[in-house]
């Protein structure tokens, strides 16, 4: 199977989520033709995202599951191999997920003939907004290329998910609420007097005005 890193690994996938965002339309419709592209770019026969409502992990966008599935679909914190990459916040790599002992069949999402999972945690700040699957019907462990590249949709994902660029997609976790919520940041002052400036925030969280 031709992986991400034969057709130029996470530089095209990354031009083609610019892509995607630049082209506007409802969140709903955003999260869609990410799935899509993501699963046509990784030659993957599914790809899933999973984001954190409250205490459970909702399919909000699939391309190779059944629709019906989307919203649908809930799997309570530490199930499923969903839970477990949440859980964990570490990437999931596995040839036979059926026969995992974590694997946890939902008959409404028609996965019966994906044996391959690939989950990779949806982070910002050390917090998990969600998982990003892909998964495939023939039995195989996905390269280090594939994983880094879907590590890094996840990664511009979460800002994306943190920062509202896909709207207000209501109800998720109380995560999301911290992670948008002002902070107050104690500083030490070198000189008197007043300074406007740009704070920059060194754990990858951008920058605001001081």
């Amino acid at each position: 199977m031709a992986g991400p890193a034969n057709i130029g690994g996470s530089r095209i996938l990354l031009r083609k989520l610019r892509e995607i965002m630049e082209t506007g339309g409802e969140a709903q419709q955003r999260l869609d033709r990410l799935v899509a592209m993501i699963a046509s770019t990784m030659v993957a026969d599914v790809c899933s995202i999973y984001l954190t409502r409250g205490a459970v992990h909702e399919l909000f966008a699939t391309q190779g599951l059944d629709p019906a599935a989307v919203h649908r679909t809930r799997l309570k914190q530490g199930e499923g191999l969903v839970g477990l990459v949440a859980e964990s916040a570490q990437p999931l790599n596995i040839a036979d997920a059926p026969h995992h002992e974590r694997f946890a069949y939902r008959p409404e999402t028609g996965e019966d003939p994906y044996s391959s999972f690939l989950g990779v945690p949806i982070v910002r700040s050390e917090r998990t907004f969600g998982v990003l699957v892909v998964q495939n019907r023939v039995s195989r462990i996905y390269g280090e290329d594939e994983v880094e590249a879907l590590q890094t949709i996840a990664m511009v994902l979460a800002e994306m998910v943190a920062s509202r660029a896909f709207g207000d997609l209501s109800g998720l976790s109380e995560v999301e609420a911290r992670a948008s919520r002002p902070e107050l940041l104690l500083g030490r002052a070198f000189s008197d007097g007043l300074a406007i400036g740009t704070a920059v925030l060194r754990s990858g969280g951008g920058r605001a005005p001081a």
